[in-house]
């Protein structure tokens, strides 16, 4: 049975790590598999009966206002737009009013691609009778201090946390992944206009009352947060490691990849697993190995590439400004080599 609860979708980051792709978009419009990370959680929000959501946009936020103020994804879409951010924690406050008084709701980070099974989320929350629950995610122990690792007891409710702590000191290798199940209580712990933050302000109060349970997210998740985990995702989806959905993977004799609608000339070498976007013009005789193209791209012949992240022409004068020409080569270009025909 499909749950009818509300949901909100944390849009406002900056995305610093991951530039210069978002330099030109946010993270929750980042494309995988040529689909914006947002219309993934969104999609997968409605496929548990989710069909409200709100975010919190500061960030580019247009770019996310226009495209989901209308969408065909069976989401009804709100949103605030913030003047300065205020904390994970504060802008959730922001949007208290979009919420029930005295029921759940679900907040998630825009920037995360995972598989979780939250309806189960939602029937172990209910059931807890806490004021929060947060997905946790066993991961191997030599992982630990890249996460905020959480510590829990028989029944699941968390007894301490630790922020990335030392593999030497971790006392669990269970992180949270920044999936969450609210009571309208949260509102409580939350002051109004002020910068709060869930792990500093909000989650040691509810730690003394023993009010944050734990449900175990088994399946896939990948915190996009840098151009690595990026490419990871990406291949992750094509080796089958992560399901969603996106369109036909195209094989070769020595790789796969999906193309959008742009021409892939018969003399493209694929190897690897590899993403061209829409409306992309590639040349005669390129080499593509295990690398992205994002939409409205444009490679030339001759062209081999590894490893890359490309974008289209860099025109927009924000970009320009704030990375160098030799920063653009070593980034894009790295491993690329030309050959005449």
């Amino acid at each position: 049975m499909k749950n009818k609860i509300k949901a909100m979708v944390m849009a406002a980051g900056m995305g610093s790590r991951l530039e210069p792709i978002t330099l030109m978009f946010p993270k929750p419009l980042i494309p995988v598999m040529n689909r914006p990370l947002m219309d993934i959680i969104l999609s997968q929000l409605h496929a548990i009966g989710v069909d409200e959501v709100i975010s919190n946009t500061y960030y580019l936020a247009d770019q996310i206002i226009d495209r989901y103020s209308k969408n065909n994804l069976g989401i009804k879409f709100s949103h605030i737009k913030e003047t300065e951010l205020s904390g994970t924690a504060g802008g959730v406050k922001k949007c208290q009013f979009f919420f029930d008084e005295g029921e759940d709701f679900i907040v998630m980070s825009g920037d995360v691609l995972t598989t979780a099974d939250i309806t189960e989320g939602i029937e172990i929350h209910k059931k807890s009778g806490a004021i929060a629950t947060i997905g946790v995610k066993q991961i191997p122990h030599e992982l630990v201090s890249h996460f905020g690792v959480v510590v829990t007891d028989e029944k699941g409710f968390i007894t301490e946390f630790q922020e990335k702590p030392p593999v030497e000191e971790a006392k669990s290798n269970l992180i949270n992944t920044g999936i969450y199940i609210f009571n309208y209580k949260i509102f409580d712990y939350i002051p109004e206009n002020t910068f709060y933050d869930f792990a500093k302000n909000v989650f040691p109060k509810l730690l003394e009352e023993n009010q944050i349970n734990t449900f175990q997210v088994n399946g896939y998740w990948n915190d996009i947060g840098t151009i690595g985990q990026y490419k990871q995702s990406i291949q992750d989806v094509f080796n089958g490691v992560c399901k969603i959905d996106h369109e036909q993977i195209h094989e070769t004799n020595l790789g796969n990849y999906i193309s959008g609608n742009s021409k892939v000339p018969t003399t493209v070498r694929m190897i690897g697993n590899n993403v061209i976007g829409n409306n992309c013009k590639l040349g005669e005789y390129i080499k593509l190995e295990n690398c992205v193209v994002l939409d409205n791209s444009e490679i030339k012949t001759g062209t081999e590439l590894s490893n890359c992240v490309v974008l289209p022409q860099i025109a927009n004068k924000k970009i320009t400004e704030k990375i160098s020409k030799k920063e653009i080569l070593i980034l894009f270009f790295k491993s690329i080599r030309c050959f005449r025909i």
